[in-house]
């Protein structure tokens, strides 16, 4: 409150000081004067000793006559000490973003946040904003990278050798970053109600699948919450080192849970199945896939999905949380780093794919057991046949016309049940920068069964 009416204050004392010389002090208290001047006080008292402010620039101009060299002692005549008491000091109304309401929790999952930024507000008063669109600038910019972007894509060399072997990328990210990739998704019981309910004592079995499960950010606080001694979690990567990590760690309880390694993508082959060891077709209440279709390719969407769709049962969810088209992460990336449209490889060699909603709502609500993926998916396949064989990049791929789209859908394997968009925009109010991120968070359902239409009638 002393910065927003530190003007006031030096009016008001030095007009009162210069013309009545009611302010005694001796030379050396100039640079210090205790003061209080802000609330009235509850008994008669002068204006000291309560906020200590550097004020000896109130006493500029002030000649040496006008100040008297008592030791350090300050006085006020009664009369200016009852005005100062009775005159409130101009209050700056509240930041519209101060109110409660605008800063309350969620209780929509889908909702991504309470704090607008609204015409007119401090964009650095707070360091992150919900529901933020980039601003032209940032559009403007994000344009200008893409552009060079696709200037200097990946060699063919690179592009083969970083899909080809996916898990060896995998394998070199966790074990150069065993000491801090481990975090606990605290998030996720708000975000997807789902995994509260099946945690539930009364909850019955439950088997819950998580794909791609890393040093096991899910799985582990999930766990942690379970009050359900009938729930089992299958956490699942193809990194082998990862499912390493995971079986060592204190938290690891067979009774709970089980560590497979696992290709989310694989197809049946000579060597058996392509599902999760342990788990059969329709033996699956919940999936859940966090950061997971980003790090595969375009061509390994339908296989994946296949295998998902496999497992669950009748009715059972999927539960999806990944980047959005524009994020930050995608803006920033430099050269040599372009694999295809929305398709990058970082630094550590691990892939990543920026999706927008409508294609992930026709990816998962088009999907059929007899048809496969039905979104167009052009060279965004990257591998070394397609590369062989495309002849034009610049042709896009066909789109289906809106009749089919919606008849896709209609017979489609999943029910989309929520598809949402969290962006936010994190703010440095130190240097001043806006960096605008974007996520995509879904929740899908098999169709199929009397489950699955009883499910359907709440949605989490």
């Amino acid at each position: 409150m002393i910065g927003s009416n530190i003007k006031w204050v030096e009016g008001q004392v030095k007009m009162w000081a210069k013309s009545n010389h009611v302010i005694k002090t001796s030379r050396q208290s100039r640079r210090r004067l205790e003061f209080f001047l802000f609330s009235p006080p509850s008994s008669p008292r002068s204006l000291a000793s309560v906020i200590r402010f550097p004020f000896h620039i109130l006493f500029q101009g002030l000649s040496q006559s006008e100040l008297y060299s008592s030791p350090n002692i300050m006085t006020v005549d009664p009369n200016i000490q009852e005005v100062t008491q009775n005159v409130e000091p101009p209050q700056a109304a509240p930041h519209r973003s101060h109110d409660p309401a605008n800063n309350l929790k969620r209780t929509d999952p889908f909702q991504f946040g309470s704090r607008y930024l609204e015409k007119g507000d401090d964009v650095f008063e707070f360091n992150a904003w919900d529901h933020v669109e980039p601003d032209d600038e940032f559009k403007a910019f994000a344009e200008t990278q893409y552009a060079r972007q696709r200037e200097t894509r990946v060699s063919d060399f690179d592009r083969n050798r970083f899909n080809n072997d996916p898990a060896k990328w995998w394998d070199l990210f966790y074990k150069n970053n065993t000491a801090n990739f481990f975090k606990d998704r605290k998030w996720l019981r708000q975000e997807f109600p789902i995994l509260a309910d099946v945690t539930q004592k009364d909850a019955g079995p439950q088997v819950v699948l998580e794909v791609g499960a890393g040093a096991g950010n899910t799985a582990f606080p999930l766990l942690a919450n379970n009050e359900n001694e009938h729930l089992k979690v299958h956490a699942c990567d193809f990194s082998k080192y990862a499912v390493k990590v995971m079986r060592e760690s204190e938290l690891y309880n067979e009774k709970f849970m089980t560590a497979d390694v696992w290709d989310a993508a694989g197809v049946p082959g000579e060597n058996g199945d392509s599902l999760p060891p342990g788990l059969t077709e329709g033996s699956v209440d919940v999936v859940i896939l966090i950061f997971i279709f980003s790090a595969l390719a375009p061509n390994q969407w339908d296989p994946a999905i296949r295998n998902i769709y496999r497992l669950l049962k009748p009715g059972g969810r999927v539960l999806f949380r990944d980047y959005g088209r524009g994020d930050l992460a995608q803006v920033r990336f430099k050269k040599g780093r372009y694999m295809a449209e929305n398709f990058y490889i970082r630094g550590d060699g691990t892939r990543v794919y920026f999706f927008d909603k409508d294609q992930l709502v026709d990816m998962w609500g088009t999907w059929s057991a007899e048809n496969g993926l039905q979104i167009p998916i052009g060279d965004e396949t990257a591998t070394e046949e397609a590369s062989e064989k495309k002849t034009d990049e610049s042709q896009p791929a066909e789109e289906p016309s809106a009749e089919a789209n919606q008849l896709a859908k209609d017979n489609g394997a999943f029910e989309v049940l929520n598809m949402g968009v969290d962006r936010r925009l994190i703010v440095n109010r130190g240097t001043k920068q806006k960096m605008y991120r974007c996520w995509m968070q879904g929740n899908f359902q098999k169709r199929g069964g009397a489950e699955a239409e009883a499910a359907t009638e709440s949605t989490q």
